[in-house]
């Protein structure tokens, strides 16, 4: 269910979204929710990527860490 909300934009940032909707053919609304979903998107995957580093700095790779599996990966010997 859609929610109403009330958002307050300088008329520079507000000519620029009606440019960009008008371009896109979409509505004001639907440009936001769209720039906002994508936004969020950016936000999850720099958090993700984040939590990855830390892991990594806590936990560094070592050399012998992947040895067994590169014999599996290698090309079988004729």
């Amino acid at each position: 269910m859609a929610t109403t909300i009330q958002l307050v934009l300088d008329k520079t940032l507000l000519k620029a979204a009606d440019a960009a909707a008008r371009r896109r053919r979409v509505n004001r609304s639907a440009l936001i929710r769209e720039a906002l979903e994508a936004h969020l998107t950016r936000l999850r995957e720099r958090e993700l990527e984040e939590r990855d580093r830390r892991g990594y700095r806590a936990r560094p790779q070592r050399e012998n860490d992947y040895r067994a599996l590169e014999d599996i990966a290698a090309w079988p010997r004729r």
